[in-house]
């Protein structure tokens, strides 16, 4: 259980932490690959306004750093992590949504 005394961003940190630790702790080489390249592509989460279709934006929190065409976002009212595609006016949710390491290693 995530402790309740913890920041939103503290909580995201451990969410996607606690999917790390058990992909790399797990049998499955790919799934340990993805959680690997995901450590090192992990930034501090911060709050990021994300453009969805419609014209709708939505306030979520960035958890990897942008690769110039790709990052993965928290999106807190749904309580899951969505892939999200840099554009000209920020990140665009682009219909990729579930965990963690499914949002990041379907790139």
């Amino acid at each position: 259980m995530i402790s309740p005394d913890l920041t939103i961003a503290e909580r995201i940190s451990a969410l996607v932490g606690a999917e790390i630790d058990d992909a790399l702790a797990g049998a499955d080489v790919v799934l340990q690959r993805t959680a690997e390249a995901m450590r090192g592509a992990l930034c501090a989460p911060r709050q990021v306004r994300v453009n969805f279709s419609g014209g709708l934006t939505q306030e979520c929190w960035s958890v990897t750093r942008g690769d110039g065409d790709y990052r993965v976002m928290y999106m807190p009212v749904a309580g899951y992590f969505s892939l999200c595609v840099e554009s000209d006016f920020g990140p665009l949710d682009i219909g990729v949504h579930g965990s963690a390491l499914g949002c990041f290693g379907s790139v």
